[in-house]
């Protein structure tokens, strides 16, 4: 099967909300890749292996892995991706044979689900390169370059954690599991129990749980958490609504249910986030 090269810039990282877009063909690159996708779900091949890819999920692809994105749901999905060649970082790497920061892309574990604080930690850090990257501030080159190198250490102690990647298998289920993500992404402000949405896709509730984690690396009420925060935090900072409101229009029962999750995934109150982020953005 053909597949296109391009050349790596030496650093370049974007965020962008994707509509109906897969990637035009198989490609790949002489530079490091590393792909956090924000919201949505899609298909994301490697090599000869493809994941399900969910909100809160980092990729991280090798120099001249061959990689594709497919996005069969035909949703509208949000990704950051960063692409950089090792040059860009020569004059910072501890050489040693003990820690070699770029050992993460060679490991075989391209995909790695994020919890909570960990999302809200990675979304942050990638805005504050981004923000660098576009603005070019004074010395913004040393400072992405300390941005990046901190990435790449968060990776390399997160892959080291994980267990080892399990050979690549296709399994039906995985249709049927993102059918219920897309269900998620559509309905999240609507109750959602187990229960109810194994019964609604016909799956029996112990098994729906099992293969919702295999195939998203998330719990189901990890997921729908983390897609109604999400969503609060857009409203937080993009409206005037009172919090209560949010809470209810993204899917909480009770602001106190609403405010311990919030914090438990964000770090901050919701009046504490809008507060801080709603002044930057002002």
């Amino acid at each position: 099967m053909h597949s296109d090269f391009y050349e790596a810039a030496k650093f370049d990282v974007s965020r962008e909300r994707k509509y109906n877009t897969s990637m035009p063909s198989r490609h790949y690159h002489n530079g490091y890749e590393i792909f956090y996708l924000v919201s949505g779900d899609i298909s994301y091949f490697i090599e000869d292996k493809s994941y399900q890819v969910v909100g809160g999920a980092l990729l991280i692809i090798n120099m001249n892995e061959i990689h594709k994105l497919v996005n069969s749901s035909k949703e509208t999905f949000e990704r950051i991706t960063l692409l950089f060649q090792e040059e860009f970082l020569e004059d910072m790497f501890p050489y040693n044979d003990s820690f070699h920061v770029l050992s993460s892309f060679s490991s075989g574990r391209n995909f790695m689900p994020l919890n909570g604080q960990e999302q809200s930690f990675i979304e942050k850090h990638f805005d504050k390169m981004i923000t660098e990257f576009n603005k070019k501030p004074p010395g913004y080159e040393y400072y992405l370059k300390t941005l990046l190198f901190e990435l790449l250490i968060f990776i390399y102690r997160k892959t080291s954690t994980l267990p080892a990647p399990e050979p690549s298998r296709s399994n039906p289920i995985h249709k049927k599991i993102f059918d219920i993500v897309d269900y998620l992404n559509q309905n999240y402000h609507e109750p959602q129990t187990i229960q109810g949405v194994s019964s609604k896709f016909f799956i029996s509730p112990s098994y729906f749980c099992k293969m919702f984690r295999e195939n998203t690396g998330f719990t189901f009420t990890e997921y729908l958490n983390n897609v109604r925060i999400k969503e609060a935090r857009q409203l937080l900072t993009g409206s005037t609504l009172r919090i209560a409101d949010i809470a209810e229009r993204v899917g909480f029962e009770s602001m106190t249910h609403f405010g311990r999750i919030f914090k438990d995934i964000i770090g901050l109150s919701p009046l504490k986030y809008r507060q801080t982020y709603k002044s930057e953005l002002d």
